[in-house]
């Protein structure tokens, strides 16, 4: 019933397009069919995980990453398959501990946040100053933190998008407030939406002073003793090792199109994670759904070229930058740019670059889809991913293809972001979505440049 109910929907989409579009349109659709069944992503992804594991910037598996990231691409087939290196910052966990030593002693379970400055040796022990909001300790004067160890324990919410998130990691760079008003230390609830004692990292800005996240409910625990009226102490003990310069890779591998390989339409997610855990969902998985995408569709032997590129320092930050500045003579001739980077939840709403929504090359991605439960939004995208805001600003395209988030965050930059989180449907369904647009956008003649200007 399935399969009859999705080609009656094909060929009826097929019907109402030009001749070349109702190809593409046809192409589509038999691509989105294969991809729900091939298993690519989840070897990508699997390999990933298991071969390599937790990727820090700076550290020996990134290089083993990078290495990794090589021969994956060779072995799939894609050519032109090299490195792009340049330099990034490195922060390197070392040892970490905190607890409280009175009232009520107890351990507590922290991660340090990227940058974070280590204690000195022995470490440093503190009253608390409790606030369950970041405005909430920024409405404090100067001064009226000094001595204390600054802690925030503002919740973040649970959405289907990035919203929630979007709203409350700006609590996580609450560090430098911290240290303006006098603070020797800061705390704060994990930018997450678990209620486990696995803390979330992140990264932060440098704020000289040190800086972790509480697993909640840890830092709920902290809400009920201060809510008892007896001063908190915590004993905080961090290492680290930061360097401002670091080698970092961009790994990059193409399918040449058969009419104009100059123009590329460029995709991927990035190689790099965060130490806790093997970084499965952030984001082996966007390496995945890319490259088996991309393969798929250069299959088809499309006009324009295909390029992945497995960024290598998108958490902290600078393999977007980098790849901007070595591409910067190129971009007329990049298509479109879009980056997987939320993990592996299905795909729920495309937004598309301004105007092309009513381009038959973009009405048959929309058609081959909608069968998949993803809305094509009338609103057009505005950021296709961290790793492809220097091309962004540099005037390419971009396109957003929204995931459900709602477990997401549940795992995101914890102990918990391995292999068994992901759902292999629902990363097919996603491989599907990628290959459809990556296809259509790839053996069309659309200008999304064109199709922006005209809109306006």
């Amino acid at each position: 019933m399935r399969i009859a109910l999705l080609a009656a929907a094909a060929a009826t989409l097929v019907a109402t397009l030009p001749a070349k579009a109702a190809d593409l349109a046809a192409t589509a659709v038999s691509l989105r069919e294969k991809a729900l069944v091939d298993s690519t992503a989840w070897n990508v992804v699997e390999s990933l995980t298991t071969e390599i594991g937790a990727r820090p910037q700076g550290s020996p598996a990134m290089d083993r990453a990078r290495d990794w990231g090589v021969a994956k691409l060779k072995s799939l087939g894609f050519t032109n398959v090299h490195v792009e290196t340049f330099e990034a910052s490195s922060w390197l966990r070392g040892a970490e501990s905190a607890e409280i030593v009175a009232p009520y002693p107890q351990k507590l379970q922290i991660l340090g946040l990227g940058r974070s400055t280590p204690t000195p040796p022995g470490g440093i022990e503190a009253e608390v100053a409790l606030f369950k909001s970041l405005d909430e300790m920024i409405a404090q004067p100067p001064g009226s933190l000094a001595g204390k160890i600054a802690v925030v324990t503002q919740v973040m919410r649970r959405t289907q998008g990035s919203e929630g998130y979007g709203a409350g990691v700006r609590a996580r760079g609450g560090g430098v407030e911290a240290a303006k008003r006098g603070a020797v230390a800061y705390l704060v609830r994990s930018i997450s939406t678990d209620d486990t004692r696995l803390p979330h990292t992140g990264g932060a800005t440098m704020s000289g002073i040190p800086m972790a996240a509480l697993s909640p409910p840890d830092a709920e625990l902290l809400e009920r003793m201060v809510a008892r009226g007896k001063p908190v102490r915590i004993k905080l003990a961090m290492d680290s090792t930061y360097r401002d310069k670091a080698p970092a890779y961009n790994v990059v591998g193409e399918i040449k199109g058969r009419e104009v390989p100059d123009e590329v339409v460029i995709v991927g997610g990035h190689l790099d994670s965060w130490d806790p855990g093997t970084g499965a969902i952030d984001d082996a998985a966007g390496i995945g759904i890319s490259t088996a995408a991309a393969k798929l569709a250069g299959a088809q032997r499309p006009r324009r070229t295909i390029r992945v590129v497995m960024w290598g320092a998108e958490e902290q930050g600078g393999s977007g930058a980098a790849y901007a500045a070595a591409h910067k003579d190129d971009v007329a001739k990049i298509v479109v740019v879009s980056e997987s980077d939320l993990g592996a939840g299905e795909i729920f709403n495309a937004k598309l670059p301004l105007g092309s929504l009513n381009h038959p090359a973009m009405r048959a991605f929309s058609g081959a889809v909608t069968p998949l439960k993803v809305i094509v939004s009338r609103s057009p995208a505005q950021s296709g991913g961290a790793d492809t805001e220097g091309l962004r600003a540099l005037g390419v395209p971009v396109a957003e293809f929204n995931q459900d988030v709602s477990r997401y965050f549940d795992l995101h930059h914890s102990a918990d972001d391995t292999l068994d989180k992901i759902d292999p449907k629902e990363l097919a369904q996603n491989v599907a979505v990628w290959a459809a647009f990556i296809y259509t956008v790839a053996d069309s003649d659309i200008d999304f440049r064109k199709t922006a200007a005209e809109a306006k």
